[in-house]
């Protein structure tokens, strides 16, 4: 058995929140570095572990494997519930919780399968691809938007206390079409991210995976 957890993940990447997690749990853990986005060579580092050949995936200590990344982060944080960082089973924000951390994978985080390869659906036309990519932006600005008008957030967004969901916005508010469309559409759900960015616990790790380098809020045709 493999005493610290083994992450399939990158950069600035859908495994950062879980790395995130993972660190504030002081959980051991291993991460191999797999940026499936360029290509086959990357791509075999997780096939062994997830066919679909898509970060993150998370091996266990006892060896069990777990894809998708709100299933992992919901796992971990119920798997340690002394760290508070899910809302417990009988509490009145579990329900809300669960709507929102699967509705930011199934209505986001799955848009950028089509963003970061517009190919994929427009086929090669340039033009195609430019007009699914502004398509998909406004998509994720509305939904967003739509987050927002129906979560009423205290210093984080289901309260008081730091969650896994706070985590998982942080990281997936940065990507295309960036926190500076997101402040615009979402400015009271910014206020929480800018708090989970300056978090003390998270300082080095934030420089480590996912740095906050000049103009990373802004637009940009190189962003997600």
């Amino acid at each position: 058995m493999n005493p610290v957890y083994t992450i399939y993940g990158a950069l600035g990447s859908g495994s950062v929140p879980v790395e995130a997690t993972l660190t504030l749990l002081g959980q051991p853990h291993a991460v191999v570095e797999a940026p499936t986005w360029e290509g086959e060579a990357q791509q075999a580092k997780v096939a062994g572990v997830n066919p679909l050949r898509q970060i993150p995936a998370l091996v266990t200590p006892a060896g069990e494997t777990i894809t998708e990344s709100a299933a992992i982060l919901i796992w971990l944080a119920d798997t340690h519930p002394e760290a508070r960082l899910a809302p417990s089973l009988d509490s009145p924000l579990r329900a809300q919780f669960l709507r929102w951390m699967v509705f930011v994978p199934a209505s986001i985080y799955s848009l950028f399968w089509v963003r970061d390869d517009p190919s994929r659906l427009a086929g090669p036309d340039p033009e195609v691809q430019a007009r699914v990519k502004a398509a998909t932006a406004e998509r994720i600005a509305d939904c967003w938007a739509m987050m927002e008008s129906q979560i009423t957030p205290g210093r984080y967004l289901l309260g008081d206390e730091m969650t896994v969901l706070d985590l998982y916005v942080a990281v997936v508010s940065r990507w295309g079409p960036r926190r500076r469309r997101f402040h615009d559409v979402a400015p009271r759900m910014g206020e929480v991210v800018r708090r989970v960015d300056a978090d003390p616990r998270l300082a080095a790790f934030w420089a480590e995976r996912f740095p906050f380098v000049e103009g990373w809020e802004e637009n940009g045709a190189g962003g997600a």
